[in-house]
């Protein structure tokens, strides 16, 4: 089992607020996470809302949470029960000691609706991200080739062979599509729905041109709109925002997106293997995205990010708003001889960075000029530190 580093944070915020949410990905590990920050609170429950048995404890939930209210409750998979969250509040404002109810689910919609009607300014939201770059090298020996290969879910990263990690991840794609999404109000077939995400496989890290994937798929925009909110909800696709300068320029306004996870993109294109990844016409935006997914994943807390475009080439792929100082600029290369495009150079002077940085697959640390390193992905936290 791989230790998480989201779990001080969940204790953390377990200190300071009466319930708190962990939310993401099926499969992610939000339950095991939940069953090891258990262990520090004596008396702690769990309950599962997928298990009968656990359900009939909660016929009267006010009167089973009431007399347990001095535990610490778990509740996984709580948007199964959504009517739940208004008898949390009334318990929350009776008794708001913190630490009262640690809330599990899987990247829904639903409960981040419920939650914001009933449980405003008593919870706190955490993500349990896939898998990240740290989290590996220090537990195990795989490298990041395998990672970005695989992706970060244990099961896909951690199979015996290339072939069970991506059968894992094939089936697991099935089910989202098949089982998860018409549960969000998807109704379009199956196969329409690997169609749109196939497309947005191949567009990966790409400015989103609406229109043309409404009618490519022969759906409506805003039907399309829907689908994607859905998407980005369960964790499955990542919105990256334009930054939008007090400048005199043209600035792009679209913004672009990414499969969050690298090994879902990989599987919806059937690239099996490292040496299969190289070879493909999507290696290099599929090396951005998976930089970018590793450079959120690590981020401090109150961080920003959005990328930077002008309509006359200044760029900048992910750019870091520390809160109250200047900018961070990071470009993104697959080369082990990265140099600094003239349109980054143009983007860093006009939004006054502070500082820049190449991410490449090296190993050495070293300046391509007075303000812009080049930095290998293993030192990531050299941005921040």
């Amino acid at each position: 089992m791989i230790n998480r580093n989201l779990f001080s944070t969940v204790s953390t915020y377990l200190d300071q607020f009466p319930a708190v949410g962990l939310v993401g990905a099926r499969q992610v590990g939000k339950t095991t996470l939940a069953k090891q920050i258990i262990e520090s609170y004596q008396g702690a429950i769990y309950l599962d809302m997928e298990l009968p048995s656990d359900l009939a404890k909660l016929r009267d939930p006010e009167l089973y949470l009431s007399h347990h209210q001095d535990r610490l409750i778990v509740l996984d998979e709580i948007q199964r029960l959504p009517g739940l969250f208004t008898v949390l509040r009334s318990l929350i404002d009776q008794n708001n000691r913190p630490g009262r109810f640690l809330i599990l689910g899987s990247a829904s919609p639903e409960l981040l609706r419920q939650s914001s009607e009933s449980l405003a300014g008593r919870i706190g939201y955490l993500e349990l991200p896939p898998l990240s770059l740290p989290e590996i090298t220090s537990q195990t020996d795989l490298d990041w080739q395998t990672l970005w290969t695989r992706g970060g879910f244990a099961p896909s990263l951690l199979a015996d062979s290339t072939s069970k990690s991506l059968r894992w991840r094939l089936a697991y794609l099935t089910a989202y599509i098949d089982r998860d999404l018409p549960g969000f109000g998807v109704t379009n077939p199956p196969a329409q729905i690997l169609r749109l995400l196939t497309m947005l496989a191949h567009g990966h890290g790409q400015l989103v041109n609406f229109s043309k994937l409404s009618t490519s798929l022969g759906i409506s925009l805003p039907t399309l709109k829907r689908y994607l909110d859905i998407l980005k909800a369960t964790y499955l696709l990542r919105e990256i925002c334009p930054y939008h300068a007090n400048l005199k320029k043209r600035l792009v306004k679209s913004p672009k997106l990414y499969l969050q996870d690298s090994g879902m993109l990989h599987a919806l294109l059937n690239l099996l293997n490292y040496d299969q990844l190289l070879g493909h016409p999507i290696s290099g935006a599929s090396w951005e995205g998976f930089v970018i997914e590793q450079v959120i994943r690590q981020l401090p807390e109150f961080w920003e990010f959005y990328f930077f475009r002008t309509h006359t080439g200044a760029e900048i792929d992910l750019l870091l708003l520390p809160p109250g100082q200047k900018p961070v600029a990071l470009e993104i290369k697959h080369s082990l001889a990265p140099r600094l495009p003239r349109g980054f150079v143009q983007a860093y002077s006009d939004l006054n960075c502070q500082r820049g940085f190449v991410i490449y697959p090296g190993q050495e640390t070293y300046p391509l000029d007075v303000s812009t390193h080049a930095l290998p992905i293993s030192r990531l936290a050299d941005i921040w530190g």
